[in-house]
Formats: C-alpha cells, structure tokens, sequence
C-alpha cells in the first residue's frame, strides 16, 4: 500500500475564519455540490444514531467521477479556486466546500473509486489544512462504494452536538438549495435517509425563440420561493443537460421573483465558449449567443409583468385585511365605496410601476402611505402628485403613461361621483319632504318608515352617514328603556300640531333607530359610539315634555349595567317635524350651548350627549351646506305630486321601483 498527504495553501486560521458566518447544514450542501460537480446523477446522504440518538455518523455517497488523486494539487491542495476555468457547470465551491466539515464535526473520510484504483483521504478539523491519504484495497473500500464503477463517499465523524435538523426539515432545506438544479438536470436526485428531495413549487414557462434562423427552446422556471443560495441566471444547456454557460439574469432584486431560465438547442451542441472569446472568426455566433441571452431576458419581463400584477393584487388584499385603507366611517356608502377602490387602484398601480415603494414596507408606514394617497387623491392635488412620483420613482414609460391616465381618471371620477352623491341626496331630501308634507298618513308601517331612514342616516349629519348593520343585543335593551321612560308614547293636545287631532296622530307612528358602531375618540383609542335616534310621528310639535322625557332616558342609560363601560358613549337624537311655537325649554337649552358649535345640542353630560332636531331645519341644512354646488347643478326635480307613494318609499329605502 502506498500513502500520500499534503497541505492546502492557506492556514488553519484562514479556513476557519472563512466559515465563520456558515451553518452547520451547508457543510452537507458542499459535499453534494461537490459530488454533483464531478458529474454525479444519484447522491445519497445516510444519518447514522447510536443508541441514546445522538448522531453518530454522516455519509454522502455520489456516483460522480472519483476524485483524482493523482492531481491532488489541484483539488485538495487548493482553496477557493476551481480546477477548470470558466467551467459554468460547477456550482462555484472552487476547492473550499470540502473544508466546511468542520462546522459539524471533528473528521472527515474521503473514500473514492476511479479509474480502477480506490483511495482514502483524511482530514482531521484540528488540523484541517493538512490531508492524508491511503490507497485501498478493493475488500478496503468503503461498503456503500464497493459495487461502484466510480464514486465517492464522504463518512464525517466525531460529532459533539447534534447541529443537523430532523429528516422533513433537512429535506426542505436541501430542496430550496437544490430544487433549481435538479429541475434543469431532471436525470439528477438526492436521497435523505431512503426519502428524496423534491423540487419546489414553481411554474415551468417555454418559448420558442428563433435567432438568425436558428431555433432554439427556452425554459423558464419561476420558483414561488428563493432557490437555496443560487442566484437567478440565464443558462445554455449543451449535450446531457450540461451547463455550458451562464449568466446573471436580470431578474435578479426583483420583487419576490425567482426564475432558473435555461436554452436547448442543437446549435449549442457544438457551442464553445473559449473558441468564440478567441476566435474573431466566429463574430456571428456570439452575436447569436448575445441575441439569445436577450430574447430570455425579453421572455423573463413578461413573466415578471403578469406575475407582479398577481403578487400586487394579493398584496392589496393583504392591506386590506390589515387596515392599512382608511375606514371612510361618516361617508355616503357609495362614495366610500368608490374612493377605497380609486384609492387601491392607485397604490395598486404605484406598486407595479416601482415595487419598492411597497415592498417589505412595514405596518405603520404602509398606513400612512396609504392614507395620504387617499387624502390627496380627493384634493386638486392629482397633478403635484404626479410630478412627485415621476420625480422619484424609477418608472418606464409604460408606467409614466398608466400612472398618470389613473391620476387624471381620479380627479374625473370623484368629480362625478360628487355630483351623482349629492344628486341622489337632494332628490331623497325632496321626497322624504313630499312625505313629511303630504304622504306620511299613508304610510303608516313602522317598517317601511325605518327602512327609509336606515338607508338615509346622512340625514342626521356626516358623522352618522353609515351606522351599520343592527346589533341585536344592543337594540333590544335601548329600545326596552326607552318603554321605560314614563308617557312616553301618550299624545296630548298640547303636542299636536293645528289643524290635528289626536285620534288622527295616534294612526301614525313613532320610530326608533339604536346602532352601537366601534370608533375612536380624540387620542386614537377604540371606544364604542351607541346612536339612539327617537323620531316622533310628523303630526306632533316637539316641546318640554320631549325634552324632559329625553332627560328621563339619558338617566335611565347612565344607570343600566350593561352600558356602564367606560368604552361607551352615547348620542341621543331627537326628532320631529317641528318645534312648537310655544316651548321655551328647547330653545333655551340649545343657546345655552351654542359655544359648543354643535347644531341641535341639548345636553352634554359625562358620556351621553343629546340633540334636538326638526325635520324642515335637516331640509334646509342640507340645502345651506351645499348651495353652491346645489345652484350650478341646477337639478330639474320632479313634481312628485303623480307619484305612487310605494314608488317614493321603495326609492328612498333604496329599492326598485315597480314598473306600472
């Protein structure tokens, strides 16, 4: 037998340093690239437990090509160079994975089959510079690589800790390291323990591309997570699958995406890179070879658009779970409606055209993006926001071009959302005063009634345009205290209007609307608003002894249990179609609180607040507030005088009318 031993060109101290940052699990990635580089097609790793479960040994066993031990110059001897230059099918370990060993234990055995002759090579991590070797006898070899024609197998041992993942975790990472290579090299795989690694999900993409009428076959694949440590890069794959040439792909630093492309032809079976660096001869072929690299490019942009308008629609859908759009609570629903979609549609648009912008963008900063687009996205910003952006952002024509067709879309369309807003709500202000003045005797359901200020909540100002769905605990318990109150649904004469009778205001209705919806006061903090909301029948005035009974009722809140958290806070409103001529108290109570500078206020007491309001001064408030607009509108209403009163109520509860 005859022995051998040598010495790596670096020290102890430099190997070491130089994995200092590596994790334990990677030493393993080395030796399987390492197999995988000398043109291995089956790789097997084998976790050997004693007893007690500590890990006892590790073997990585390759059908790859041997090592040369006759040239250990060149591989053992050297650190951090490769042994072939320009040789784009090694991984890039160039002489240093082997030495990453000891990061998970104190030795490792080099048993290796080539050319007939078998060998051992041995280096121990406390002198990991230096190796020894041994030729073997064939009965010497190691087991696992008796029957083979060539091989390698690497048996690591002396392990103080157990650093390595259990098996489903191992096998994960070796497929996030390895998935692109064994989908480009499909005859390739790598056994874990009798489990092999599977290639990750992905989308395969091909093309046709022909350059100088030469065809050639482009596969893309882009990986729903980052490869391992390898980069994106454009591949021409020769004869067997083998990697020719590379190089970066321009994919790269892109917004989630992760592509191995990869061209087949038979042109490139005769393809050699050297030749054609040196040979002026062949300036046609690198033109093609430089042609081909950018049709892939070319091919990786579309993937990239259409998968970045899909990653950006579920980005949208996250910011929305999340709150980052603003609640738009106190707005018209439809209006809101249309400004959170305009609002996402930009930040949808923005996204695209630079991803950066959004991305890993952390919670709060997002929301405040977000909702500062929103504000000026309404204002007659539109055109100083534009400038903004192109200013800053890296954006292409393409996007200059869409960005500003959105922001200019976005001033029209809130312009005639405005208009068709409050349209819709001068014509339901000139119905409910056609029922208020001439058709409320016929419409006598409670349901109906309610239906229609549910629909119309803005009625009672901005704050309450969109109270919500009925909470039916909370209703239930308002609306048994507000029976409570005492008289509260005896009429007397003194409360009808002239001309009335009590026989005839006692056929129509009172209504009750109580919304408990989740707010936040002054300094940000969530609290609940509880809105009650008493409308008495048109026929009666309001006068004091409304008034004391919403006293009544605001103390019977304050009392009951279940509304005594300090979270809560209550507006009371109450409404009729006029305020008596002859009352003194409401009058007085109002201009008691007039520096408050809320219209209507009654009383303000700890958490409860109550308001007093007719129906004629909401109709004129409506009118005052808008006038402007109101007045160059110049809408043409319609004498409702021939129309069905069901048609009326059906349009102002939001429905369809029946077609006569």
């Amino acid at each position: 037998m005859r022995s051998f031993e040598g010495t790596a060109e670096i020290t102890d101290e430099g190997v070491k340093k130089h994995f200092r940052s590596f994790e334990p699990a990677n030493a393993l990635f080395e030796l399987v690239w390492n197999g995988f580089d000398a043109g291995a097609k089956s790789i097997k790793v084998v976790t050997n437990f004693n007893e007690l479960g500590g890990l006892e040994s590790v073997e990585v066993l390759d059908d790859g090509d041997g090592i040369d031990v006759k040239n250990l110059k060149n591989s053992f001897e050297k650190f951090n160079e490769s042994t072939k230059k320009d040789d784009d099918d090694k991984h890039g370990s160039h002489g240093k994975g082997r030495l990453a060993f000891h990061k998970l234990c104190a030795s490792a055995s080099w048993y290796t089959k080539r050319n007939g002759y078998n060998a051992k090579i041995v280096i121990n991590s406390s002198a990991i510079r230096k190796y020894e070797g041994l030729y073997l006898e064939e009965s010497e070899q190691h087991e696992l690589l008796r029957y083979f024609e060539s091989g390698t197998c690497v048996a690591l041992d002396g392990f103080e800790n157990n650093f390595l993942p259990e098996k489903n975790k191992l096998i994960d990472e070796f497929s996030r390291e390895f998935g692109w290579y064994l989908a480009i090299n499909a005859d390739c795989k790598i056994e874990i323990d009798g489990s092999y690694v599977y290639i990750p999900s992905h989308e395969m993409h091909e093309a046709v591309v022909v350059i100088d009428e030469v065809d050639f076959r482009i596969k893309v694949i882009r990986w729903d997570e980052k490869p391992g440590s390898e980069k994106s890069y454009n591949y021409l794959v020769g004869g067997k699958n083998k990697i020719i040439s590379k190089e970066l792909s321009k994919a790269n630093n892109k917004v989630s995406f992760y592509t191995s492309a990869y061209a087949i032809s038979e042109w490139l079976l005769s393809y050699d890179k050297e030749a054609l660096e040196m040979d002026p001869v062949n300036v046609n072929s690198r033109k093609i070879v430089r042609n081909l690299f950018r049709r892939m490019t070319e091919v990786q942009r579309e993937i990239y658009k259409d998968y970045l308008r899909r990653y950006v629609d579920q980005e949208i859908v996250r910011f929305e779970e999340n709150g980052y759009f603003p609640s738009y609570s106190g707005m018209d629903a439809s209006y809101a409606s249309w400004r959170k979609e305009n609002t996402k549609t930009v930040v949808k648009n923005i996204y695209i055209a630079d991803p950066q912008v959004f991305n890993r963008l952390a919670s709060k900063p997002a929301q405040i993006l977000i909702r500062l687009l929103d504000a000026i996205l309404v204002s007659n910003e539109n055109d100083a926001l534009f400038d903004v952006l192109d200013g800053v952002l890296d954006l292409s024509n393409e996007n200059v071009e869409r960005l500003a067709k959105q922001l200019k879309l976005s001033t029209l369309e809130n312009i005639i959302s405005t208009i068709e807003i409050l349209q819709r709500r001068q014509q339901a202000i000139h119905q409910i005063r056609e029922i208020m003045d001439h058709r409320f005797s016929e419409v006598l359901e409670t349901p109906d009634l309610q239906k229609i200020i549910e629909n119309n909540t803005w009625l009672f100002g901005p704050q309450y345009v969109i109270l919500g769905a009925e909470e039916d605990t909370f209703t239930a318990i308002a609306k048994n205290l507000r029976d409570e109150v005492k008289n509260i649904d005896v009429i007397s004469n003194e409360d009808i209007d002239s001309g009335l009778t009590v026989e005839g205001v006692n056929r129509q209705v009172d209504l009750f609307l109580a919304r408990k919806i989740p707010t936040f006061d002054s300094n940000g903090s969530p609290l609940y608003k509880c809105v009650i909301v008493e409308i008495k029948r048109p026929g009666i005035s309001l006068n004091k002894k409304h008034l004391q009974q919403v006293d009544d009722y605001c103390e019977i809140l304050a009392k009951h249990p279940s509304f005594c958290s300090s979270k809560m806070v209550f507006e009371v409103i109450l409404i009729g179609r006029k305020i008596s001529k002859d009352d003194y108290q409401i009058r007085q109570r109002m201009d008691s609180l007039k520096g408050k500078e809320e219209f209507g206020l009654v009383a303000h007491g700890g958490k409860i607040k109550c308001y007093v309001r007719d129906w004629y001064t909401i109709f004129d408030e409506f009118e005052l507030t808008n006038s402007y607009l109101l007045k160059n509108l110049n809408s043409n209403l319609d004498d409702l005088s021939g129309e069905k009163t069901a048609d009326i109520v059906a349009d102002l509860q939001g429905k369809k009318k029946e077609i006569a």
